[in-house]
Protein backbone atom coordinates (compact mmCIF):
# COMPACT_ATOMS: atom_id res chain seq x y z
CA UNK A 1 0.00 0.00 0.00
CA UNK A 2 1.20 2.99 -1.00
CA UNK A 3 1.90 5.85 1.91
CA UNK A 4 -0.36 8.68 1.94
CA UNK A 5 0.44 11.95 4.30
CA UNK A 6 -2.12 12.36 6.31
CA UNK A 7 -4.18 15.30 7.00
CA UNK A 8 -2.06 16.64 4.20
CA UNK A 9 -3.62 20.07 3.91
CA UNK A 10 -4.32 20.87 7.45
CA UNK A 11 -0.54 20.39 8.38
CA UNK A 12 0.32 22.62 5.66
CA UNK A 13 -2.12 25.35 6.63
CA UNK A 14 -1.10 24.41 10.28
CA UNK A 15 2.45 25.24 9.64
CA UNK A 16 1.84 28.52 8.05
CA UNK A 17 4.78 28.21 5.45
CA UNK A 18 6.65 31.49 4.44
CA UNK A 19 8.72 31.04 1.18
CA UNK A 20 11.82 32.00 2.85
CA UNK A 21 11.38 30.45 6.02
CA UNK A 22 13.34 27.60 7.64
CA UNK A 23 11.20 24.43 8.55
CA UNK A 24 11.61 20.88 9.95
CA UNK A 25 9.80 17.80 9.40
CA UNK A 26 10.90 15.42 12.02
CA UNK A 27 9.04 12.19 11.00
CA UNK A 28 10.65 12.48 7.37
CA UNK A 29 8.76 8.42 6.27
CA UNK A 30 8.80 8.49 2.55
CA UNK A 31 8.51 12.18 2.44
CA UNK A 32 5.25 12.90 1.52
CA UNK A 33 4.83 15.67 4.09
CA UNK A 34 8.21 17.44 3.33
CA UNK A 35 7.53 17.38 -0.35
CA UNK A 36 4.63 19.53 -0.07
CA UNK A 37 6.62 21.57 2.21
CA UNK A 38 9.30 22.24 -0.09
CA UNK A 39 7.49 23.07 -3.04
CA UNK A 40 6.37 26.21 -0.79
CA UNK A 41 9.63 27.50 -0.35
CA UNK A 42 12.05 29.47 -2.41
CA UNK A 43 14.74 30.61 -0.37
CA UNK A 44 13.67 28.73 2.36
CA UNK A 45 15.36 25.50 4.29
CA UNK A 46 13.67 21.92 4.89
CA UNK A 47 15.40 19.55 7.18
CA UNK A 48 13.86 16.00 7.28
CA UNK A 49 14.97 13.65 10.07
CA UNK A 50 14.43 9.83 10.37
CA UNK A 51 15.48 6.57 12.43
CA UNK A 52 14.70 4.38 9.24
CA UNK A 53 17.48 4.60 6.84
CA UNK A 54 15.80 3.28 4.31
CA UNK A 55 13.32 6.00 4.93
CA UNK A 56 16.09 8.46 4.17
CA UNK A 57 16.86 6.42 1.13
CA UNK A 58 13.35 6.56 -0.32
CA UNK A 59 12.54 10.38 0.78
CA UNK A 60 15.94 11.17 -0.79
CA UNK A 61 14.84 10.50 -4.25
CA UNK A 62 11.82 12.17 -4.05
CA UNK A 63 12.75 15.25 -2.70
CA UNK A 64 16.23 15.28 -4.91
CA UNK A 65 14.74 17.93 -7.63
CA UNK A 66 14.92 20.61 -4.70
CA UNK A 67 18.29 20.37 -4.35
CA UNK A 68 20.26 21.64 -1.19
CA UNK A 69 16.90 23.44 0.10
CA UNK A 70 16.40 20.29 1.49
CA UNK A 71 18.65 18.42 3.93
CA UNK A 72 18.24 14.72 5.37
CA UNK A 73 19.21 13.77 8.78
CA UNK A 74 19.55 9.80 9.62
CA UNK A 75 18.44 10.44 13.90
CA UNK A 76 15.84 10.50 16.15
CA UNK A 77 13.19 13.59 16.13
CA UNK A 78 13.93 13.49 20.00
CA UNK A 79 17.67 14.75 19.02
CA UNK A 80 16.43 17.51 17.40
CA UNK A 81 18.20 20.32 19.18
CA UNK A 82 21.39 18.44 18.65
CA UNK A 83 20.95 17.95 14.80
CA UNK A 84 20.22 21.75 14.63
CA UNK A 85 22.93 22.60 16.43
CA UNK A 86 25.08 20.70 13.95
CA UNK A 87 23.55 22.54 11.07
CA UNK A 88 23.81 25.31 12.29
CA UNK A 89 20.14 26.73 13.23
CA UNK A 90 19.30 28.11 15.72
CA UNK A 91 15.73 28.12 15.57
CA UNK A 92 13.12 26.89 13.01
CA UNK A 93 9.72 28.85 11.97
CA UNK A 94 7.67 25.36 11.93
CA UNK A 95 7.97 21.96 12.81
CA UNK A 96 6.08 18.93 11.71
CA UNK A 97 5.47 15.79 13.67
CA UNK A 98 3.59 12.62 12.26
CA UNK A 99 4.31 9.96 15.11
CA UNK A 100 1.98 7.32 12.94
CA UNK A 101 4.15 3.75 11.72
CA UNK A 102 4.03 4.48 8.06
CA UNK A 103 2.30 2.37 5.22
CA UNK A 104 5.82 0.86 3.45
CA UNK A 105 6.74 0.05 7.31
CA UNK A 106 3.59 -1.84 8.32
CA UNK A 107 3.12 -3.12 4.66
CA UNK A 108 6.88 -4.90 4.65
CA UNK A 109 6.90 -7.94 6.13
CA UNK A 110 10.21 -8.19 7.01
CA UNK A 111 10.02 -5.27 9.54
CA UNK A 112 6.99 -7.19 11.93
CA UNK A 113 5.05 -4.65 12.49
CA UNK A 114 1.98 -6.21 11.16
CA UNK A 115 -0.30 -8.89 12.96
CA UNK A 116 -1.62 -9.83 9.85
CA UNK A 117 1.18 -11.15 7.63
CA UNK A 118 4.07 -13.65 9.08
CA UNK A 119 7.22 -12.21 9.72
CA UNK A 120 10.11 -12.64 11.85
CA UNK A 121 9.47 -10.60 15.64
CA UNK A 122 11.45 -6.75 14.97
CA UNK A 123 9.47 -4.05 14.74
CA UNK A 124 12.31 -1.52 15.03
CA UNK A 125 12.20 1.46 13.58
CA UNK A 126 15.57 1.69 13.11
CA UNK A 127 16.81 -1.39 11.81
CA UNK A 128 20.45 -0.86 13.33
CA UNK A 129 19.11 -0.35 16.89
CA UNK A 130 18.94 -3.33 19.73
CA UNK A 131 15.84 -4.26 21.22
CA UNK A 132 13.85 -6.08 18.90
CA UNK A 133 10.32 -7.45 19.35
CA UNK A 134 11.26 -11.30 19.75
CA UNK A 135 14.00 -9.92 23.05
CA UNK A 136 10.74 -8.69 24.43
CA UNK A 137 8.40 -11.53 23.86
CA UNK A 138 11.09 -14.21 24.83
CA UNK A 139 12.84 -12.66 27.24
CA UNK A 140 10.98 -9.98 29.51
CA UNK A 141 9.16 -11.82 32.62
CA UNK A 142 5.80 -12.11 33.11
CA UNK A 143 5.12 -8.75 34.97
CA UNK A 144 7.08 -6.45 32.95
CA UNK A 145 5.33 -7.79 29.64
CA UNK A 146 1.84 -7.14 31.88
CA UNK A 147 2.98 -3.90 32.47
CA UNK A 148 3.51 -2.91 29.24
CA UNK A 149 0.67 -4.32 27.57
CA UNK A 150 -1.43 -2.29 30.38
CA UNK A 151 0.41 1.21 29.80
CA UNK A 152 1.17 1.22 26.02
CA UNK A 153 -1.01 -1.16 24.80
CA UNK A 154 -4.69 -0.69 27.04
CA UNK A 155 -5.21 -3.79 27.16
CA UNK A 156 -7.92 -4.97 29.23
CA UNK A 157 -6.46 -8.33 29.57
CA UNK A 158 -3.05 -7.64 29.97
CA UNK A 159 -2.57 -10.38 32.18
CA UNK A 160 -3.81 -13.47 30.58
CA UNK A 161 -2.51 -12.38 27.59
CA UNK A 162 0.75 -11.99 29.33
CA UNK A 163 0.68 -15.69 31.01
CA UNK A 164 -0.47 -17.15 27.92
CA UNK A 165 3.02 -15.99 25.86
CA UNK A 166 4.74 -16.88 28.81
CA UNK A 167 3.61 -20.41 28.48
CA UNK A 168 3.68 -21.00 25.13
CA UNK A 169 7.51 -19.69 25.03
CA UNK A 170 7.95 -22.64 27.62
CA UNK A 171 7.90 -25.21 24.88
CA UNK A 172 10.10 -23.20 21.63
CA UNK A 173 10.44 -19.48 20.99
CA UNK A 174 8.15 -17.28 19.68
CA UNK A 175 9.64 -16.43 16.24
CA UNK A 176 7.03 -15.06 14.18
CA UNK A 177 4.05 -12.15 14.26
CA UNK A 178 1.29 -14.73 13.29
CA UNK A 179 2.74 -17.03 16.27
CA UNK A 180 1.96 -13.92 18.59
CA UNK A 181 -0.88 -12.79 16.88
CA UNK A 182 -2.79 -16.46 17.39
CA UNK A 183 -1.06 -16.51 21.36
CA UNK A 184 -3.23 -13.53 21.92
CA UNK A 185 -6.17 -14.45 20.08
CA UNK A 186 -6.63 -17.72 21.96
CA UNK A 187 -6.10 -15.76 25.38
CA UNK A 188 -8.25 -13.16 24.80
CA UNK A 189 -12.75 -13.87 26.28
CA UNK A 190 -15.65 -14.40 24.02
CA UNK A 191 -16.49 -10.64 24.06
CA UNK A 192 -13.08 -9.51 23.34
CA UNK A 193 -13.08 -11.63 20.09
CA UNK A 194 -16.23 -9.73 19.04
CA UNK A 195 -14.58 -6.05 18.38
CA UNK A 196 -14.25 -4.93 15.20
CA UNK A 197 -10.39 -3.97 15.97
CA UNK A 198 -8.05 -7.36 15.26
CA UNK A 199 -7.17 -8.91 18.72
CA UNK A 200 -3.94 -8.91 18.30
CA UNK A 201 -3.76 -4.68 17.68
CA UNK A 202 -3.12 -3.60 21.30
CA UNK A 203 -0.58 -6.49 21.95
CA UNK A 204 1.28 -5.47 18.98
CA UNK A 205 1.31 -1.64 19.73
CA UNK A 206 2.14 -1.94 22.62
CA UNK A 207 5.42 -4.56 21.97
CA UNK A 208 6.31 -1.64 18.92
CA UNK A 209 6.25 1.58 21.95
CA UNK A 210 8.10 -0.69 23.94
CA UNK A 211 10.88 -1.51 21.10
CA UNK A 212 11.24 1.87 19.77
CA UNK A 213 11.27 3.60 23.03
CA UNK A 214 8.19 5.91 21.54
CA UNK A 215 6.62 7.46 24.60
CA UNK A 216 9.95 8.67 25.81
CA UNK A 217 11.26 10.19 21.98
CA UNK A 218 7.63 12.13 22.03
CA UNK A 219 8.00 13.58 25.76
CA UNK A 220 11.80 14.67 24.80
CA UNK A 221 10.38 16.14 21.92
CA UNK A 222 8.08 17.99 23.22
CA UNK A 223 10.16 19.32 26.06
CA UNK A 224 12.66 20.05 23.57
CA UNK A 225 10.62 21.48 20.11
CA UNK A 226 9.12 24.66 21.72
CA UNK A 227 12.60 26.70 22.89
CA UNK A 228 13.66 25.24 18.99
CA UNK A 229 10.99 27.54 17.47
CA UNK A 230 11.17 31.11 16.67
CA UNK A 231 8.70 33.67 17.77
CA UNK A 232 5.53 33.14 15.45
CA UNK A 233 6.58 29.51 14.54
CA UNK A 234 4.15 26.69 14.49
CA UNK A 235 4.32 23.13 15.62
CA UNK A 236 1.78 20.55 14.60
CA UNK A 237 2.03 17.00 15.91
CA UNK A 238 -0.10 14.40 14.36
CA UNK A 239 -0.88 11.18 16.72
CA UNK A 240 -2.46 7.74 16.48
CA UNK A 241 -3.40 7.01 19.92
CA UNK A 242 -4.38 8.14 23.55
CA UNK A 243 -0.91 7.87 24.71
CA UNK A 244 0.95 10.11 22.47
CA UNK A 245 -1.89 12.34 22.28
CA UNK A 246 -2.00 12.55 26.00
CA UNK A 247 1.59 14.05 26.24
CA UNK A 248 1.44 16.45 23.53
CA UNK A 249 -1.96 17.70 24.76
CA UNK A 250 -0.14 17.73 28.06
CA UNK A 251 2.92 19.27 26.94
CA UNK A 252 1.41 22.35 25.21
CA UNK A 253 -0.63 23.48 28.09
CA UNK A 254 2.03 23.44 30.39
CA UNK A 255 3.78 26.06 27.75
CA UNK A 256 0.15 28.03 27.80
CA UNK A 257 -1.18 27.59 30.98
CA UNK A 258 1.71 26.57 33.51
CA UNK A 259 1.11 29.67 36.27
CA UNK A 260 0.81 27.72 39.63
CA UNK A 261 -0.12 30.65 41.25
CA UNK A 262 -3.12 30.48 43.50
CA UNK A 263 -6.15 32.16 41.33
CA UNK A 264 -6.94 34.90 44.10
CA UNK A 265 -3.49 36.12 43.55
CA UNK A 266 -3.78 39.34 41.31
CA UNK A 267 -0.47 38.77 39.48
CA UNK A 268 1.40 35.82 38.52
CA UNK A 269 4.82 35.25 41.24
CA UNK A 270 5.86 31.96 40.41
CA UNK A 271 7.63 32.83 37.16
CA UNK A 272 5.78 31.18 35.00
CA UNK A 273 6.43 32.58 31.06
CA UNK A 274 3.66 31.62 28.58
CA UNK A 275 6.03 30.31 25.20
CA UNK A 276 3.17 28.13 23.49
CA UNK A 277 -0.18 29.31 22.27
CA UNK A 278 -3.07 26.47 20.86
CA UNK A 279 -3.96 27.33 17.79
CA UNK A 280 -7.29 25.44 17.68
CA UNK A 281 -9.05 24.35 20.74
CA UNK A 282 -9.46 20.73 20.13
CA UNK A 283 -7.45 18.14 17.94
CA UNK A 284 -8.26 18.55 14.34
CA UNK A 285 -9.17 15.46 12.75
CA UNK A 286 -9.42 13.90 9.54
CA UNK A 287 -12.24 14.13 7.65
CA UNK A 288 -14.66 11.39 6.62
CA UNK A 289 -13.48 11.70 2.99
CA UNK A 290 -9.89 11.08 3.83
CA UNK A 291 -10.99 8.09 6.19
CA UNK A 292 -12.56 6.87 3.28
CA UNK A 293 -9.64 6.71 1.26
CA UNK A 294 -7.18 6.34 3.39
CA UNK A 295 -8.25 3.84 6.76
CA UNK A 296 -5.00 4.01 8.27
CA UNK A 297 -6.03 8.15 8.97
CA UNK A 298 -8.95 6.97 11.46
CA UNK A 299 -7.36 7.34 14.70
CA UNK A 300 -4.94 10.56 13.27
CA UNK A 301 -5.56 13.51 15.65
CA UNK A 302 -3.64 16.89 14.97
CA UNK A 303 -2.68 19.60 17.27
CA UNK A 304 -1.15 22.99 16.08
CA UNK A 305 0.50 25.41 18.56
CA UNK A 306 2.27 28.63 17.86
CA UNK A 307 5.47 30.17 19.44
CA UNK A 308 4.74 33.34 21.71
Amino acid sequence: MQHVPVMLRECIEGLAIRPDGVYLDGTLGRGGHSEAIARRLTEGRLIGIDRDPQAIREAGARLAPFGDRVTLVHGRFSELKRILGELGIAAVDGMLFDLGVSSPQLDDAARGFSYRTDAPLDMRMDPGAGLTAFQIVNEWPADRLKKILYEYGEERYAPAVAAAICRSRKDAPVQTTLQLAEIVRRALPPQALREKQHPAKRTFQAIRIAVNDELTEVAEMMDAAPDLLNEGGRLCVISFHSLEDRIVKNAIASREKGCTCPREFPVCVCGFKQTLRSVTRKPIQPTEEETEANPRARSARLRIAQRV
